[in-house]
């Protein structure tokens, strides 16, 4: 059974402790390897390894980091189908839903390496006085930690921009999901990343988290994961002046008008609600629809729900997955007898799966909509994060924004209309970091990124995470 290792100062390396975690393929409910449970020893090493190589990596040229960073996006790529089947294997995800991923995680990496050759700052005219520029500096060792839903795409989405700005990096992936960012490990000695410039500590939040969030010279973190993670995150980083990045849960609204492109909404409904198992941060967790579409478009969707093929992820027509753990296995669940107990009625789903053979013991829920609740009950106003959305019809505008904005979160959102005005009028009032028009995860990696509430604090992508693994300086000559 494969042993993962960690990967600090270039090499693969066992837990100070000797001490490894089982690692589950949630298709099958079996352990399938082990990965380190590192503690803060592995942390301090990995931080020594960032610090030596630190003054040697912020003084490389821009080009050669971009010539780096671009190869390790080339060997992604030139691996996408054995990464692809490592993630499905080690998340639940459909394989060909993990291509599509790996993909992006490749795109990542070349577009922030190219990014740092274009990365500019500004200048202050005082006329007849002095003249005022801005440097962007590297911060030093930096802490990345990322979630388990979307492993390496998200786990490059933070690395690459603290790479390419000169930091060194200790980045600690999910314990759930290891086995891509391990991989990653080989791929960047291939691409030449010198030494130490990317340390990757595999183990659990209160052990290895905590020691990176804690660690008094690691001068940034970089977090994306649950909002009560982010509040424990903030309350000890917070003091010691560390700068932040948290994007957190969210519990996000699809908002369809009667005057939408009917087919179009109901298809990307399909895809917002259940892609990746509804395991997506950006996922459509609550349908409102208005009402004189209400019926028509709750009977289209429960009809193309239930012909939702659920299994093996490792089969093309798989379109649903296994969930990631049993621990959330049983949370997605509790919330269905949960929804139960607050008046849910459930059109579809709403139980476990149990397919036949090796997937028997896999953990699989299947794609659940609950029509009846409350727009403010717990169901509509707490992250589930898995294949269950409800779904409720409003009358007007004003009643979809109360709706929409009822919740804590504020992540993202999608509207189907084709009123311009009322476009426009929604997406300025809506409580969202993230408003799609008639889509849904179309994503320009040049746009900020985050959400509002307790969705998160900060911005990721393009600008906004260059700027954030840097620090601003202002040199003011004087004639």
């Amino acid at each position: 059974m494969q042993q993962i290792q960690n990967f600090i100062n270039g090499a693969f390396v066992p837990p100070a402790n000797g001490q490894y975690l089982d690692n589950y393929n949630p298709a099958t409910g079996k352990v399938y390897s082990y990965i380190p449970d590192s503690d803060a020893p592995d942390v301090e090493q990995a931080f020594q390894a960032a610090s030596a190589a630190y003054p040697q990596w912020k003084l490389t040229s821009l080009e050669d980091r971009f010539k780096i960073l671009n190869r390790i996006a080339e060997l992604i790529d030139e691996n996408n189908e054995a990464l692809a089947l490592a993630e499905s294997i080690d998340q639940g995800k459909p394989v060909w839903l993990a291509k599509n991923e790996m993909t992006r995680a490749g795109q990542n990496f070349r577009f922030f390496a190219t990014a740092a050759m274009q990365f500019a700052s500004e200048s202050h005219h005082m006329e007849g006085h002095a003249i005022n520029y801005t440097l962007r500096q590297s911060i030093g060792v930096v802490g990345c930690i990322s979630p388990w839903n979307l492993p390496l795409y998200l786990f490059t989405w933070k690395i690459a921009p603290a790479l390419a700005t000169g930091n060194c990096v200790i980045a600690k992936p999910s314990e759930i999901t290891p086995m891509t960012a391990y991989l990653l490990g080989d791929l960047c000695i291939k691409a030449g990343l010198p030494a130490g410039v990317l340390n990757i500590v595999h183990g659990l939040g209160p052990k290895v988290g905590n020691a990176m969030v804690s660690h008094p010279k690691i001068k940034a973190i970089s977090f994306t994961g649950g909002t009560s993670t982010g509040k424990h995150i903030a309350s000890v980083a917070a003091p010691m002046f560390k700068k932040l990045s948290l994007e957190l849960g969210g519990k996000n609204p699809n908002i369809i008008f009667a005057d939408c492109d009917f087919d179009k909404a109901l298809k990307t409904t399909v895809n917002t609600s259940f892609l990746n198992q509804g395991e997506i941060c950006l996922c459509g967790s609550r349908i409102l629809v208005e009402r004189p579409i209400y019926e028509k478009f709750k009977s289209a969707l429960v009809e193309e729900v239930k012909h939702l093929k659920v299994g093996n992820p490792l089969l093309k027509e798989s379109k649903v997955g296994a969930i990631v753990s049993k621990m959330h296995y049983d949370k997605v669940l509790s919330y269905i007898e949960l929804a139960k107990t607050e008046g849910g009625n459930i059109l579809c789903g709403g139980t476990a799966l149990h397919p036949e053979g090796e997937n028997a013991e896999g953990w699989y829920i299947a794609p659940t909509i609950i029509e009846g609740l409350a727009y403010n009950c717990r169901t509509n106003t707490e992250e589930i994060f898995g294949p269950v959305v409800s779904i409720m019809p409003f009358d007007t505008t004003e009643e979809a924004l109360t709706m929409a904005n009822c919740t804590e979160y504020g992540l993202a959102c999608s509207v189907w209309t084709n009123d311009l005005t009322k476009a426009h009028t929604v997406a300025a009032s809506i409580e969202s970091g993230i408003v799609w028009i008639n889509c849904w995860l179309l994503r320009d990696l040049r746009t900020p990124f985050g959400g509002v509430k307790q969705s998160g604090v900060g911005r990721e992508g393009g600008w906004e995470a260059m700027r954030f693994f840097t620090e601003a300086k202002n040199v003011c000559i004087k004639y």
